[in-house]
């Protein structure tokens, strides 16, 4: 007697579900969504120019590579599409776009495609893409636009308010520094009314697409607690308790888009709760002395760049054991190995 079908044996967990990685990246999409609309409303039409360009070079840079490396098309999967959205939405308004062209080249042929594809890259493709044209083009990476202000990205350049908060030492308070002006209000923080990256300004439309990810369980919210709130703690401590200096910090910069969108990412961060969980710890710590003690006042891309390498360590130690397996006695001493 023989048999047709062949039995398949396989490890645990044996369940399956609807879920694809087009699904996924089609929801992370969806949820940048408002952060992507804000940014137009913010900075002006010309954001809408850099999009185009990340999300293009990225699809063409991974059509013309897997040709080249003879591997099955993944155009399909979005994953692309995301990358180049992610991208776009961490640079500045004003950048030149052959520079952000470069930028989702780098992400998507040298660390998505030369490390084996979707799933195999060690570190994410769009933050690292991002790092290798703050590093390459400084200035352009550092041109800084006050959005809404005398027709976006015309307006004349300024800093951030994390660079605003380096001029503490000189003897002004939070409250001194936005009473002034020299700080936006904690409003419009929140709305986005401030210099920074595209993506990064408004707090509200990067809450509202978390909560999405959230409530579609696309992420996992033990990350972005674990990041943002030890960001916060650790806040409050350098800032001795000022409620308003807390609240820059957590607002300023790309915590929030970083939390959810990009430390979160699967082929990048730890599987299991407990990984995540020091994982997100470990970008707290690291954005925190970056942001208190270095001389650039943002720390969010490095501090994820450092922990994504740190990831096979932490699911090493974090490893949950198989049902059934049974500790190892301890060798007495003198007994032989």
């Amino acid at each position: 007697m023989t048999f047709d079908k062949k039995l398949t044996v396989s490890a645990s967990p044996h369940l399956r579900n609807g879920v694809t990685t087009t699904g996924i990246m089609l929801d992370v999409i969806i949820a940048l969504f408002p952060a992507s609309a804000a940014a137009v409303i913010l900075f002006g039409y010309r954001t809408l120019a850099v999009m185009a360009v990340t999300i293009a070079s990225a699809l063409l840079s991974e059509y013309i590579t897997v040709k080249i490396l003879k591997k099955p098309g993944t155009l399909s999967d979005l994953s692309a599409v995301v990358t180049g959205l992610i991208l776009a939405l961490n640079l500045p308004a004003s950048i030149p776009l052959w520079m952000a062209a470069i930028g989702s080249v780098v992400a998507i042929v040298v660390v998505k495609q030369f490390f084996g594809g979707l799933g195999q890259n060690y570190v994410n493709p769009a933050l690292m893409g991002r790092i290798v044209l703050f590093v390459s083009f400084p200035a352009a990476m550092s041109k800084w636009t006050n959005a809404l202000a005398q027709g976006g990205v015309e307006a004349v350049t300024t800093a951030t308010p994390l660079a605003l908060l380096k001029d503490l030492g000189a003897g002004n308070s939070v409250s001194e520094l936005a009473a002034i002006g020299s700080l936006p209000g904690l409003w419009q923080m929140f709305c986005g009314v401030r210099p920074g990256s595209m993506g990064e300004v408004c707090i509200a439309a990067l809450l509202f697409g978390g909560l999405y990810l959230l409530v579609r369980k696309v992420i996992s919210p033990a990350i972005p607690f674990a990041y943002i709130g030890t960001v916060a703690l650790i806040m409050l401590i350098a800032g001795k308790g000022d409620l308003n200096f807390l609240a820059y910090e957590i607002m300023g910069g790309g915590l929030i888009l970083g939390a959810f969108f990009m430390a979160t990412d699967y082929a990048t961060s730890p599987a299991n709760t407990k990984g995540r969980i020091i994982f997100g710890i470990g970008c707290g710590i690291i954005t925190s002395v970056i942001r208190l003690f270095a001389n650039m006042p943002e720390g969010v891309s490095f501090s994820i760049l450092l922990m994504n390498i740190l990831v096979p360590h932490i699911e090493r130690i974090t490893a949950v054991k198989p049902f059934g397996t049974l500790k190892e006695p301890k060798k007495k001493k003198g007994e032989a190995k």
